[in-house]
């Protein structure tokens, strides 16, 4: 059989080339928590930060610097104004990814660099659009608990 009898459909380079892009923009967005994470809360025993529910200590309060914050397992701990601590969810809502650190007031997420706000937990930039949910959290004799 000759090269013009060949039968079979010809495949463009810049169809391959396009294909191969996608399977690598598809496993860059799962690398990125496409995918549904497991609840850190739900995995952890009792008694490990971050972990087993109400009452379970997650802090010091001295642990907490004013401006600044601490993540601990699935929350982060902040503590916007002298004395006031609050406390949300340390999974970012853009693509689930843990939030890093607290720094002048600003909850930062190292996976896109969406920023949360410390005293509420809103988005101050994106690509986040929605805020961190809460935590309920309690403060006395100079630890935080989860509520």
């Amino acid at each position: 059989m000759t090269a013009s009898q060949d039968s079979s459909p010809a495949v463009s380079r810049r169809v391959v080339v396009t294909a191969a892009g996608g399977v690598g923009l598809a496993a860059a967005l799962t690398a990125c928590g496409g995918g549904e994470a497991a609840d850190p809360v739900a995995t952890k025993p009792a008694g490990t930060p971050g972990g087993g529910g109400a009452g379970t200590e997650l802090a010091k309060v001295a642990d907490i610097p004013e401006g600044g914050g601490k993540v601990v397992g699935d929350v982060v701990i902040t503590q916007p104004t002298a004395g006031d601590f609050k406390a949300f969810s340390s999974k970012c809502t853009h693509q689930g990814c843990l939030v890093k650190d607290v720094t002048d007031n600003l909850i930062h997420c190292p996976c896109h660099d969406s920023r949360f706000d410390a005293s509420d937990g809103s988005v101050r930039s994106g690509p986040a659009t929605a805020p961190l949910p809460p935590a309920s959290i309690t403060v006395e004799g100079g630890l935080i608990r989860l509520a």
